[in-house]
C-alpha cells in the first residue's frame, strides 16, 4: 500500500474538509484525459460518492484498514514473477479503486460484446473459407505474416462451434473523452484472476463500502464463465482443466487462484498425455479423461509435434484432440492473430461486413505499413508517430515499441531501411497519452490526490446466453508518469474496478446458479500435485529435524538427559551432531563456535542444508500447490520464511538462536496440526502425510545410527530422546536415566511413540491402503508388498538386534520404500499408468 497513508489525524476536521484537502490541487496535465475530473474542473458524480464516503474515516482508520489487507496480502501468500526474475514479489494493490457509473458501463459492454463477436468471426473466416482474403477485404500478407496463424489449424473446426472463449481488451480514454481499445487480447489472456484477488482483498478491508455504494458483484460472471468452458464437451459432467506454464510463470499466482475458485484442475503439460486420440490427465489413479482444457501458454508451446519442436509446457499430438472434437479447448490455438496491430486500419470495415454495423469501441489511429498508402504516410510523418511491431498488441512496453517520435533522431536510419526492407513488419500510430486516474500523494498538510496513468483491462466471456462482461476489471496504475502500465512490472500497482449502481445489488454466492449433486470426494489428484504435496510434507519433515539437531547442541538437557553437551564442545554427543550437520550440509565447517554454527543451520542462505532453506522448499512447493493448501498454512509458511530469514551479517547469541529455533519448532507444530485438523482426508492429505512419515523415520533411522549405535554415552542417548522428542515419555517409564535398549526400543520399536520408526510405518501402511491401486486383482503393488516387511520386521524386532548393520539395512529400505512410492504415483514422461478393470470373473 502507498506510504502517502502514514499520516496523522487533522484534529477537528470535518469530512467534507477532509475530501477538500485530498482534492486540492489536483491537476491532469492539460489535454490528458482523466476518470476524476470532468469537463467542469469538478470531481465527477460516480467519484464524489467514493470520496464522500471516504471522507467519513480520518486518515488512522484508513491506514489501519490497508495495514489489514497488506498483512492480507501476505498471509496468503499473494504475489507475482516478472518476466525472467525467479523472484516472488509482493501483490502490489493500489489504496484507490477505479470507479465507472453504471449507465457508462452498459454503454462500454455492448462496445466489448461487438469487437468480442468480431474477432470471433475474424477467426471463423481465416480459419475456415478464407472470404475476406479472397475479396480484398483483408490483406493475405496481415494473416500469412503473422507468427499467430497456425496452419496445421486451418481447416479445422472449433470443437463447440467457438475459437473464442474468452475475450479481453486494454482500455483507456481517447482525447475525445470516450473509452478506446488499446490492445486485444485473444490468445491466453491473462488477468482475470488478479481481478478476483484484488476484489478478495478489498472486500475485507472496506467490506461496508460495497453495500452502501452499490457495487456490482463478481461470482455470477465467474459461474457463467466456467459453465462456458464446458460448452461443446462431449461429456454431460466433464472434466476441466486449466493449464498453466508453472509455478515460474509471471501469472501463475493468479491461474492457481482462478482454478482454486471455479474448481478446476490445475495441471501442467507433463500431467497432460494423448492416448487413443483424446486428452487424458495422469493422476495417482491411472490415466482420467480430460474434456475440456482453458489454456494459459502461448499457441506455439502446445504441441511440440506439430508447432514449436522445443517446446517442453506443451502435450506431444493434442492437436489431434481439436481435430477429431474430443477436447473443448479456451482458447483455440491461433486465436492469437487477431491481436495483431495490423489489423487495426482495417477493422472498422470489416465489422461492417461481417457484423453489419460500424464499430463501436475505437482504436488509436493506426497505419500498416504493407500498405503501400499506410507506408507513404508514415514515412512523411515520421517526427510525430509511434512505430511497433505489426504482430504484437497495438500498444506495449519496452519491448513491444520500436522507435517513439522523441527517439527518432538517434534511429533514423534503422527505421529508414527497416521500413524499406521490411516495411508489413510495422505499424505506427499517433501518440496519445494515457488517461489518469486519482492516487494518494503524501504533502505537509497530509494526504492529497494526483493523477497517475492507467490502463484497464476488461473480461468477456462465452456463455450459454452469449457473451456477458465481468462487472469489473483489472487495472494497472503507474507510480510514475513516465512508466506505461500495459504490462505488470516494478513501479506499477494493480487497482480493482468499481462499477456503481444506483440500485442496491444483490451478493449472490459461487454456485448459487443450480445446485450442484452431492459429493464427498474432491476428484482425482495429478501426479504432480501428488509429488509436490510429497515433498512439502519430507521439507517440512527436514526443517524440523535441523532446527532439533541445531536446538539439541545450543541447550542443556539437564535431568532428563543426564549431560549438558552445550558446554562440551568435545564431548561424543557434540562431535556427533556437528558431524551431522556437516554430513546434512547445513554448514559451512563443523569446526565453527556454538552460535556460528547454530546460525548457519538454522538460517544459512547459502547452505544447502539449513532449516531455511527447507522451509523455502517446503513453500516453494506449497506455491505449485496454491489451489489445494489452506490460508492458514500460507500464513504459518510466512511466518516460518519470516522467523529464519536472520541478517546473516550481523552475530546473534546462543540464547538468540536457541529462542528462535523454539519458535520455529511450535510454527513447525502448527503446520502438522492444521494438517490434522483443517485438511479434508482426501487423497492429497494422504501424499503430505506419506512424505512427513517416510522422511521422519529416515531421519530417525539416521539419528539412531549417531546417537543410539553400540558404543553411544548417556549423552549421546540423552540427544537421541531429544532429537525425538522422547524425553518425558522416557522419564515416566524409565527411572534409572538413559540405557541403550530401552532407548532404542522408545525410538525405533514402540508402536505407542508417535516419533518412532514403527509408529511411522504403521502409518505408512494406512496411508498407502486408501490410496487407489492399478489392478483390482487384490494383489499388493511392490511398494506396499515393502512397506508391510519392514512394518513386520519392527513389529518382530527386538531392541537389541539394530545395531549398525541392521540400522543400515532398515535405513536403505526406507530410501527404496520413498523411490518405490514416486515410481508408482509420480511418472513422467511415457510411463503413466492406465487403472486396470479385472476381467475373466463370474
Amino acid at each position: 500500500m502507498s506510504a502517502a497513508l502514514a499520516v496523522g489525524i487533522e484534529p477537528g476536521e470535518s469530512p467534507a474538509q477532509r475530501v477538500a484537502r485530498w482534492t486540492a490541487g489536483y491537476r491532469p496535465a492539460p489535454g490528458q484525459p482523466d476518470e476524476f475530473v470532468g469537463a467542469d474542473g469538478r470531481p465527477r458524480a460516480v467519484w464524489q460518492r467514493l470520496l464522500d464516503r471516504l471522507g467519513g474515516l480520518n486518515e488512522s482508520e484508513i491506514m489501519a484498514r490497508f495495514v489489514s489487507a497488506e498483512r492480507h496480502i501476505r498471509d496468503a501468500g499473494i504475489s507475482f514473477r516478472i518476466a525472467g526474475d525467479q523472484r516472488e514479489h509482493p501483490w502490489p494493490l493500489g489504496s484507490m479503486p477505479l470507479v465507472i457509473e453504471a449507465p457508462e458501463w452498459r454503454d462500454l459492454c455492448a462496445g466489448l460484446v461487438q469487437r468480442a463477436e468480431l474477432m470471433e468471426a475474424i477467426l471463423a473466416d481465416v480459419y475456415g473459407p478464407g472470404d475476406l482474403v479472397a475479396t480484398g477485404h483483408l490483406p493475405a500478407a496481415v494473416v500469412a505474416g503473422s507468427p499467430e496463424f497456425l496452419h496445421p489449424l486451418h481447416g479445422v473446426a472449433p470443437p463447440g462451434g467457438h475459437h473464442l472463449r474468452l475475450y479481453a481488451a486494454d482500455l483507456g480514454r481517447g482525447p475525445d473523452g470516450r473509452w478506446q481499445v488499446l490492445a486485444d487480447r485473444t490468445q491466453a489472456p491473462s488477468g482475470l484472476g488478479w481481478a478476483l484477488e484484488n476484489r478478495m482483498v478489498l472486500a475485507r478491508t472496506f467490506p461496508d463500502f460495497f453495500q452502501d455504494l452499490h457495487v456490482e458483484r463478481l461470482p455470477a460472471f465467474f459461474q457463467a464463465f466456467r459453465e462456458g468452458l464446458a460448452l461443446g464437451a462431449e461429456r454431460a459432467d466433464p472434466r476441466i482443466c486449466l493449464l498453466t506454464s508453472g509455478p515460474y510463470s509471471s501469472t501463475y499466482v493468479e491461474q492457481a487462484a482462478l482454478a482454486r475458485y471455479l474448481g478446476l484442475m490445475l495441471v501442467e503439460g507433463d500431467d497432460l498425455v494423448m492416448r487413443d486420440g483424446r486428452l487424458h490427465v495422469r493422476t495417482v489413479s491411472g490415466l482420467k479423461r480430460a474434456d475440456a482444457l482453458w489454456r494459459r501458454i502461448d499457441a506455439d508451446y502446445l504441441d511440440p509435434l506439430e508447432l514449436d519442436p522445443a517446446s517442453r509446457l506443451g502435450v506431444p499430438g493434442i492437436l489431434d484432440a481439436l481435430r477429431n472434437g474430443t477436447l473443448v479447448m479456451a482458447n483455440m490455438p491461433g486465436s492469437g492473430l487477431v491481436e495483431s496491430a495490423a489489423l487495426a486500419p482495417y477493422l472498422d470495415c470489416l465489422c461492417r461486413r461481417l457484423l453489419g454495423e460500424p464499430l463501436r469501441l475505437s482504436h488509436p489511429r493506426t497505419w500498416w505499413c504493407g500498405d503501400l498508402e499506410g507506408l507513404a504516410h508514415v514515412q512523411a510523418n515520421l517526427d510525430r508517430l509511434i512505430l511497433r511491431p505489426a504482430a504484437t498488441p497495438q500498444r506495449g512496453a519496452g519491448r513491444d515499441a520500436l522507435l517513439a517520435p522523441s527517439a527518432l533522431a538517434a534511429g533514423r536510419a534503422a527505421v529508414v531501411d527497416a521500413l524499406r526492407d521490411r516495411p508489413f513488419d510495422t505499424v505506427a500510430q499517433e501518440p496519445a497519452p494515457l488517461s489518469t486516474m486519482p492516487g494518494w500523494e503524501r504533502g505537509p498538510d497530509g494526504l492529497y490526490l494526483v493523477p497517475r496513468p492507467f490502463v484497464m483491462r476488461v473480461f468477456a466471456a462465452r456463455t450459454a446466453a452469449g457473451w456477458q462482461v465481468m462487472p469489473g476489471g483489472f487495472c494497472r496504475m503507474a507510480e510514475r508518469d513516465n512508466v506505461d502500465p500495459l504490462e505488470l512490472r516494478l513501479g506499477i500497482r494493480a487497482a480493482d474496478v468499481w462499477i456503481l449502481s444506483d440500485e442496491p445489488v444483490a451478493a449472490p454466492l459461487l454456485g448459487s446458479h443450480a445446485a450442484p449433486r452431492v459429493r464427498r470426494l474432491g476428484g482425482h489428484l495429478p501426479a504432480r500435485a501428488a509429488d509436490g504435496l510429497f515433498w512439502y510434507g519430507r521439507y517440512a519433515e527436514r526443517a524440523e529435524a535441523v532446527t532439533r539437531l541445531t536446538l539439541a547442541h545450543l541447550r542443556s538437557f539437564g535431568d532428563a538427559v543426564g549431560a549438558d553437551i552445550s558446554g562440551s564442545p568435545d564431548a561424543p554427543a557434540a562431535l556427533a551432531i556437528r558431524a551431522l550437520l556437516d554430513e546434512w550440509a547445513c554448514v559451512g565447517a563443523a569446526d565453527l563456535p556454538t552460535a556460528a554454527l547454530a546460525q548457519e543451520a538454522l538460517c544459512g542462505r547459502d547452505q544447502a542444508g539449513s532449516a531455511r532453506a527447507h522451509v523455502t522448499a517446503a513453500r516453494r512447493n506449497a506455491s505449485a500447490l496454491r489451489a489445494r493448501l489452506s490460508g492458514e498454512i500460507w500464513r504459518v509458511l510466512a511466518d516460518l520464511s519470516d522467523l529464519l530469514s536472520l541478517d546473516t551479517e550481523r552475530a546473534f547469541t546462543e540464547s538468540q538462536l536457541a529462542t528462535r529455533a523454539e519458535r520455529t519448532l511450535s510454527h513447525l507444530a502448527s503446520l502438522s496440526g492444521l494438517a490434522h485438523e483443517n485438511t479434508s482426508r482426501a487423497e492429497g492429505w494422504h501424499f503430505a502425510e506419506l512424505g512427513r512419515r517416510i522422511e521422519r523415520a529416515i531421519n530417525t533411522c539416521t539419528f539412531a545410527l549417531a546417537f543410539a549405535n553400540d558404543e553411544a554415552t548417556p549423552g549421546c542417548l540423552g540427544t537421541m530422546l531429544a532429537l525425538t522428542d522422547s524425553q518425558i515419555s522416557y522419564g515416566r517409564r524409565y527411572m534409572q536415566g538413559s540405557s541403550l535398549d530401552p532407548v532404542r526400543d522408545m525410538v525405533l520399536l514402540d508402536p505407542y511413540n508417535p516419533r518412532s520408526i514403527a509408529f511411522q510405518m504403521d502409518a505408512i501402511v494406512r496411508h498407502l491402503a486408501e490410496l487407489p491401486a492399478l489392478s483390482a486383482d487384490g494383489i499388493p503393488e511392490p511398494h506396499c508388498r515393502l512397506a508391510g516387511r519392514i512394518l513386520a520386521e519392527l513389529r518382530a524386532g527386538e531392541a537389541a538386534d539394530f545395531d549398525a548393520v541392521r540400522l543400515t539395512a532398515l535405513n536403505t529400505d526406507l530410501e527404496r520404500l520413498a523411490d518405490g512410492i514416486a515410481t508408482r504415483y509420480f511418472p513422467t514422461g511415457p510411463h503413466a499408468l492406465r487403472s486396470e478393470k479385472l476381467t475373466g470373473l463370474a
